[in-house]
C-alpha cells in the first residue's frame, strides 16, 4: 500500500511539473556571495560553515542509513542523528540496471532497488528522525548527459527542483553527475557540463533557494589540469567534492577548491585499503569491520587518514559523508573489485564504533539540532 500510495503522487507529482515552464534563464547567483530573505551576504558558499566545523552525513541507501520502522539497524539506530544523509537517484529513464528499468526519479517518490538496497528519500524525509538532517543527493545521468543538457528531460529535471523546494529551508546540496571523470560513468566532458549548468539555470528560473550545488570528483588520478578542464565555472558551483577511498592520497581536489576558494564536501567515504594492484584492477583488501584484525588495520590505515585530512584542512573541509554499508551484500557491488569484500557498517565492532563516536562529537563536527538548518542559512 505505502508504494502504491508513492507511486500515485510520483504520477501527480510529475504531471503537475512536466508542463511547467522550461525557460532557462543566464542570471545566475553567485556562489560565494548570495543573498535571500534567510540569508545575508558574505564570503562563505552557500550553507557552508565556519572554519574548524563540518557537517557530517551518513549514507547511502534505507539500510545503510536506518531510522525508519522497517529500516532499524543502521546508522541513525545506533549513533548520534548525523547533520545530513545522502541519498540517490537517477535521470535514466529507459535504462535498466541489475534487473530495474529507470522511469521517473529513483529513489524519491517511490521504494526502488537498483542493486545498491532499497531507496526512498520522501519515505525519510517524512520520518520525524530525520527533521533535523540536511539531505545530500547523488543525482545520477550516465548515458543521458546530452539529453539533460539539450532539454530533453526538463519534465524529470523541474520535478526533482520542485521536490527540493518544497523541502522549505531544509539544506540539500545536489552532486549534479557525482565522479564526473570516472571512467565507470563515461560521461561525455562537454555534455556535462552543458548538463550541469543547464540543471543550475533551470532551478533558478523556478526559484529554487535551498539547494548547494556540488561539483564532485572520483579522487584519485586527476591532475589540476583535467579538474580545471571538466569544471563548470565558479558561478556554477558552491562545493567541490571528492571521493575518498583507498587512493585518497592522490586526490587534488583540497587544492583545486583551495584556488577557487570553494569549502571541500567529502561527499563518499568508507574504509577501502590499498593492495599493491589496486592501481591495475582496483582490488582491495578484505575489510570487514566485525573482523578485529581487518577492523585494527582499516582504522589506521583509513580512518586516521580520513580525520587527519579533515582536522589538518579546517579552512576547506566542510562536510563528509561515510558511508555505513555492507557493501558486500549488495547486489550492485559482488564483482566490484574495491567494494566486493567490504562490510564497512560502524556498529558491528564495538571498539571502531566508540573511537568514531568519540571523534564525531567533538566539536568539529555538525550533528542534527533544532538549530542546524537556521544556523547554516546564517552563515551565508
Amino acid at each position: 500500500m505505502k508504494r502504491l500510495t508513492f507511486l500515485l503522487s510520483t504520477l501527480i507529482f510529475l504531471s503537475i511539473f512536466s508542463a511547467c515552464e522550461t525557460t532557462t534563464t543566464e542570471n545566475t547567483a553567485a556562489s560565494k556571495s548570495t543573498t535571500t530573505e534567510d540569508n545575508t551576504s558574505s564570503d562563505r558558499a552557500k550553507f557552508e560553515p565556519e572554519d574548524g566545523k563540518c557537517i557530517l552525513f551518513v549514507g547511502q541507501e534505507l539500510e545503510s542509513v536506518g531510522g525508519l520502522e522497517e529500516y532499524n539497524d543502521g546508522y541513525y539506530d545506533h549513533f548520534k542523528t548525523p547533520g545530513g544523509f545522502t541519498m540517490y537517484t537517477k535521470i535514466r529513464p529507459g535504462d535498466e540496471e541489475f534487473g530495474f528499468t529507470y522511469s521517473g526519479l529513483a529513489g524519491v517518490f517511490t521504494t526502488d532497488d537498483w542493486g545498491d538496497s532499497p531507496s526512498n528519500m520522501s519515505m525519510q524525509i517524512a520520518d520525524e528522525d530525520f527533521n533535523n538532517s540536511c539531505l545530500a543527493i547523488g543525482l545520477e545521468l550516465v548515458n543521458h548527459e546530452a539529453r539533460v543538457a539539450n532539454g530533453t528531460h526538463d519534465s524529470l529535471v523541474l520535478a526533482l527542483g520542485h521536490w527540493i523546494k518544497s523541502l522549505g529551508k531544509r539544506p540539500v546540496f545536489l552532486r549534479i553527475g557525482y565522479e564526473f571523470g570516472g571512467s565507470w560513468n563515461h560521461y561525455d566532458r562537454e555534455d556535462y557540463i552543458a548538463a550541469y549548468k543547464h540543471i543550475h539555470h533551470l532551478y533558478d528560473s523556478i526559484q529554487v533557494e535551498n539547494v548547494a550545488y556540488v561539483w564532485q570528483s572520483h579522487g584519485c588520478d586527476e591532475p589540476m589540469d583535467h579538474l580545471e578542464s571538466w569544471y563548470p565555472g565558479d558561478e556554477y558551483v558552491d562545493w567541490c567534492g571528492y571521493s575518498f577511498f583507498s587512493r585518497s592520497d592522490e586526490a587534488n581536489m583540497i587544492e583545486f577548491a583551495r584556488k577557487h576558494k570553494k569549502p571541500v564536501f567529502i561527499a563518499e567515504a568508507t574504509p577501502t585499503i590499498s593492495t599493491p594492484t589496486v592501481k591495475q584492477n582496483g582490488k582491495t583488501k578484505e575489510t570487514i569491520l566485525s573482523n578485529p584484525e581487518q577492523a585494527q588495520e582499516a582504522w589506521e590505515k583509513w580512518f586516521v587518514p580520513f580525520f587527519k585530512t579533515i582536522h589538518d584542512n579546517p579552512d576547506v573541509v566542510k562536510a563528509v559523508s561515510y558511508i555505513n554499508c555492507h557493501w558486500k551484500s549488495h547486489e550492485m557491488w559482488v564483482n566490484n573489485p574495491t567494494f566486493q569484500d567490504v562490510d564497512a557498517r560502524l556498529q558491528i565492532n564495538e571498539d571502531i564504533a566508540k573511537k568514531w563516536t568519540a571523534e564525531t562529537t567533538s566539536t568539529t563536527y555538525l550533528n542534527a539540532s533544532d538549530d542546524l538548518f537556521d544556523q547554516l542559512w546564517n552563515e551565508n
